[in-house]
């Protein structure tokens, strides 16, 4: 990686498209990124509120994973009277819907942004393209790596974490609620999941970035310093086990069947919206109206590696000093962190 300065727009102006000479960014919102209002101090009840409830309404990723997975539940799930038993069939049958999904939306999205160009360079984060001619990745293709890994790899191992879910439910091993018994605590998982999966991740992050895991398990995943919507899914097979291990929850959580399909979705679709290089999916390159995907946090941390390993939404990264903010001293302070650390990466 390149120790190459960033620059950007004055704080408090809108995110910048101009990528041209030194600049490193095609697109980026606002520098300095905003601390999130969980770490600033005195705690201001209303704006976490708002800040909570902001990644949901009025239209957001997650709302339209939590639509798809009361769909999935509702007509594209075996019975719990199927599901009560393994069975080769009603396997085979969520390993398939499993797979169609994931292709829809992440092949989808590949085909929108970066085959058809519908939106051209417009909200792209930056304008390097995928590798089509890299040792660097499986079939020297970053896109077919990336797809084969995903499809591989990552369909597999969530198809067998959602089968031994359904059926511990089915069996009774897993507490369960219903929408009558507690509606309040049934809706309240929608938004308690995801911060959950949030807390997961970061330990798990910083897990598999100690060198002997990263060097034999998560250098696949960071071999996309550029990435698209194939990216986000593409892990070695441990990371995939750590990854959607956070689902362990729900053997303590009371839950139903659609939470945890809830919870598996969410982990594996945002992967594909989060890791498509653009901050929104826009009907041409005018409109800065759009379904907000993008992720620049993260995008960060593809590019310099030992930073933003979490979420915005639990500010572990600021906490713990691994948060970038995207402005010139907020990389100093990351690459003195990591020399001080005597990590090599980035």
């Amino acid at each position: 990686m390149s120790s190459v300065e960033v620059t950007g727009p004055e704080p408090g102006k809108e995110g910048s498209s101009a990528g041209k000479g030194r600049e490193l960014w095609n697109w980026h919102p606002p520098f300095p990124m905003p601390r999130s209002p969980i770490a600033q101090w005195p705690i201001r009840p209303l704006i976490l509120l708002k800040n909570l409830l902001g990644g949901w309404f009025p239209i957001s990723v997650k709302l339209f994973i939590a639509f798809v997975a009361a769909l999935t539940w509702a007509y594209l799930t075996p019975s719990p009277d199927d599901t009560r038993t393994f069975s080769s069939g009603w396997i085979a049958y969520v390993f398939f819907r499993n797979l169609v999904m994931l292709t829809v939306v992440a092949g989808g999205l590949h085909l929108y942004l970066y085959t058809f160009h519908r939106q051209a360079d417009h909200l792209r984060y930056e304008t390097r393209p995928l590798q089509t001619d890299s040792r660097r990745f499986t079939f020297n293709n970053q896109t077919y790596d990336n797809i084969f890994w995903s499809l591989a790899s990552g369909v597999p191992l969530w198809t067998a974490y959602e089968v031994v879910g359904l059926w511990a439910y089915a069996n009774g091993y897993l507490p369960t609620i219903g929408w009558s018994d507690h509606p309040v605590w049934f809706l309240a998982l929608f938004v308690i999941i995801p911060l959950f999966g949030n807390f997961h991740f970061y330990w798990i992050h910083r897990l598999i970035h100690w060198q002997p895991l990263y060097a034999r398990v998560h250098h696949l995943h960071h071999r996309n310093i550029v990435t698209g919507p194939w990216s986000g899914f593409s892990m070695h097979p441990v990371e995939h086990l750590l990854y959607l291990s956070s689902v362990a929850i729900h053997v303590i959580l009371a839950s139903h069947p659609i939470h945890f399909i809830f919870h598996l979705q969410s982990k594996v679709l945002q992967g594909p919206t989060s890791h498509a290089g653009f901050e929104k999916i826009t009907a041409g390159t005018e409109s800065e109206n759009g379904l907000a995907i993008g992720d620049f946090f993260h995008q960060l941390h593809h590019r310099y590696f030992e930073c933003n390993y979490g979420e915005p939404d639990i500010p572990f990264d600021e906490w713990f000093g691994t948060y970038h903010d995207g402005t010139p001293e907020g990389l100093k302070h990351i690459r003195s962190n990591m020399k001080k650390r005597g990590v090599t990466r980035g």
